[in-house]
C-alpha cells in the first residue's frame, strides 16, 4: 500500500498466512489494531483489493494499525478455499497473532464481510470489539451472522444501491429482523468504482466517534 507497508507471515491452521501491516502516521497515537478481510478467493479476491486497501488507509489514518491478509489458498497463504469455515479460522488466527489483547476493530468486504460477521460473533463473548465495518456484505451464498444488538452503534454497514453482486434487497432482508441500520450509497456498485474516496470518508467518520458512545 505504501513504502512503509510491513509484510508478515502468520501461522494458521492450514499453514502460513500472508499478511500486510500499515502503521498510523508518525507521531499519531496508536489506538489499537484493525484486521481487514478480503472478498471471495475464487473470484480473484485478495488483500490487495482496492476496497480492502481503502479500508486499511482509513483505519491507519484514524490511528489504527491496519492488518490485511490473504485467506488460505490466496497469494502466499497455504491451504485451499473452505467456503468460509476455514477462512473464519484464518481471521481468528490473525487476530490472535497481531492483537492477542488490547483494542481491536474488525472489517471486511463482500465475502470478507460475511466471514467477519462470524468472527465477530465468536470473539464477542471473550473480548471487546471497538468498531465493526462491513462493506458489500455477502449474505446470499451463505448466511452472515447476526450482529448483537448491543454492538449496533459501533457497527457500520455500507452497501451500494446498485450492487449487482450482492443485491441491496438481500442485505436489507438480513438487517431488517435485527433492526440493524444500513448506510446506502446511491448509484454505487459492489466495488465502489469512482466512490472509493466517499467510502473512505464514511469509514473515517464512523471511526471518529468515540467507542464509549459509538
Amino acid at each position: 500500500m505504501n513504502a512503509q507497508t510491513q509484510k508478515l507471515v502468520i501461522p494458521g491452521a492450514a499453514g502460513a498466512i500472508e499478511a500486510a501491516l500499515d502503521l498510523p502516521p508518525a507521531g499519531q497515537i496508536n489506538r489499537g489494531v484493525a484486521v481487514i478481510a478480503h472478498p471471495h478467493p475464487l473470484f480473484s479476491g485478495s488483500m490487495d483489493n482496492k476496497v480492502v486497501q481503502t479500508l486499511a488507509r482509513a483505519f491507519a489514518q484514524s490511528g489504527w494499525t491496519a492488518v490485511r491478509f490473504n485467506f488460505r489458498g490466496v497469494g502466499g497463504s497455504a491451504g485451499e478455499h473452505d467456503e468460509g469455515r476455514g477462512e473464519c479460522e484464518d481471521l481468528l488466527a490473525v487476530v490472535n497473532h497481531v492483537a492477542p489483547a488490547g483494542a481491536l476493530c474488525l472489517a471486511g468486504f463482500s465475502f470478507g464481510a460475511f466471514v467477519t460477521t462470524h468472527a465477530f460473533a465468536s470473539l464477542l463473548a471473550v473480548r471487546e470489539i471497538e468498531k465493526l465495518v462491513l462493506v458489500g456484505t455477502s449474505v446470499s451464498r451463505a448466511p452472515a451472522a447476526a450482529i448483537d444488538a448491543a454492538a449496533h452503534l459501533k457497527t457500520l454497514v455500507l452497501h451500494g444501491e446498485q450492487d449487482d453482486v450482492v443485491a441491496l434487497s438481500a442485505v436489507l432482508d438480513w438487517a431488517r429482523p435485527q433492526a440493524l441500520p444500513v448506510t446506502v450509497v446511491p448509484g454505487c456498485g459492489h466495488f465502489f468504482h469512482g466512490q472509493l474516496p466517499l467510502l473512505k470518508n464514511l469509514v473515517l467518520r464512523h471511526l471518529a466517534v468515540p467507542s464509549a458512545t459509538s
